[in-house]
C-alpha cells in the first residue's frame, strides 16, 4: 500500500512555498520522496525554507519569481529544461488576499488579486503541461481552491471570484490534459491556522464565528492539508481529474 503514495523519483514545484500552507505541502511532498523546487520572492525566507527543509534531511532548490509574470514564469523552466530538470508534480499554491467591500474595491486592487490567486495558476500549470506532453510523461497539476470556491463572505470579492475560477480552471485543464496522462485537481482548505489568517483569529467575534459554524468547533491545522496533498500527487490517484476536495472540518456539509 505504501508504493501507492511513494513520491521517490518525482520533481515538485510548489509556488507559495516559503512559508505557511505552501511550506506544509513542500515539507509533506519531501518526506513522501519527492524533490522539491520552492517558490517564493523573498531571498530570506526562501533561504530560511531551505534550512529547515535540509535540517530534516530533505534537499531541495528554491526560485525566485513572480507566479503571475509569465515572462519570470518561462525563464525559469527555461532555466530548469538546460538543466535536465523536468517538473512532473506542481502545486499552485501562491496567493494573496485583500479585504475590502466591493463599493470601495479598486480595480487594481481586484485584477492583482485575480492574476496572483488564478491567472498564475494557468500560467505555470501551462508550462508544466508543455512540458510533459513533449516528455510523453503523465504528471500532476494542483491548484488551490478554498471554501470560496463554492460560497461567498463579503468584502473578499476578488479573492471569491478567483477561488470559484480555481474550480472551473481546474475542470477545464482535466478536460484538456487527461487524455496525456496528468491528473488536474483542486484542494479546498477550510479556515486553517496560518500567518495570513492571523488577523482573523485574533479577532474573537471572528474566531466565534469560526469555531461556531465548523462541526469540529475549531481552526485546522496547516499539516491537516499533507495528506490530501500527497494523495493527489502520487499514482494513488491516477483516476481521478477534475476534482477539488475540500478540507474543511465538515463545513460546507452544514447549514
Amino acid at each position: 500500500m505504501s508504493s501507492l503514495f511513494d513520491l521517490s523519483g518525482r520533481t515538485a514545484l510548489i509556488t507559495g512555498s516559503t512559508r505557511g500552507l505552501g511550506f506544509s505541502y513542500a515539507l509533506g511532498l519531501a518526506e513522501a520522496g519527492a524533490t522539491v523546487i520552492l517558490n517564493g520572492t523573498d531571498a530570506a525566507r526562501m533561504e530560511d525554507a531551505i534550512g529547515q527543509l535540509a535540517a530534516k534531511g530533505h534537499h531541495a532548490t528554491g526560485h525566485l519569481f513572480n507566479v503571475a509574470d509569465e515572462a519570470a514564469v518561462e525563464a525559469v523552466f527555461h532555466e530548469l529544461d538546460s538543466q535536465g530538470v523536468l517538473v512532473d508534480i506542481v502545486i499552485n499554491n501562491a496567493g494573496i488576499q485583500h479585504r475590502q467591500p466591493m463599493l470601495e474595491l479598486a480595480l487594481a486592487d481586484w485584477q492583482r488579486v485575480l492574476d496572483v490567486n488564478l491567472t498564475s495558476a494557468f500560467i505555470v500549470g501551462r508550462a508544466v503541461a508543455k512540458r510533459l506532453v513533449a516528455a510523453g510523461r503523465g504528471g500532476k497539476i494542483i491548484n488551490i481552491g478554498s471554501l470560496t470556491s463554492e460560497a461567498a463572505r463579503a468584502t473578499v470579492a476578488p479573492y471569491t471570484a478567483a477561488k470559484g475560477g480555481i474550480k472551473m480552471l481546474t475542470k477545464a485543464m482535466a478536460a484538456e490534459w487527461a487524455q496525456f496522462d496528468i491528473q488536474c485537481n483542486a484542494i479546498g482548505p477550510g479556515y486553517i491556522l496560518t500567518e495570513m489568517n492571523s488577523a482573523l483569529v485574533d479577532n474573537p467575534d471572528f474566531d466565534l464565528w469560526v469555531k461556531s459554524s465548523n462541526p469540529t468547533q475549531r481552526w485546522g491545522r496547516a499539516d491537516e492539508l499533507i495528506g490530501t496533498a500527497v494523495y493527489l500527487s502520487s499514482q494513488a490517484s491516477n483516476y481521478v481529474s477534475g476534482q477539488i476536495i475540500y478540507v474543511d472540518g465538515g463545513w460546507l456539509a452544514t447549514l
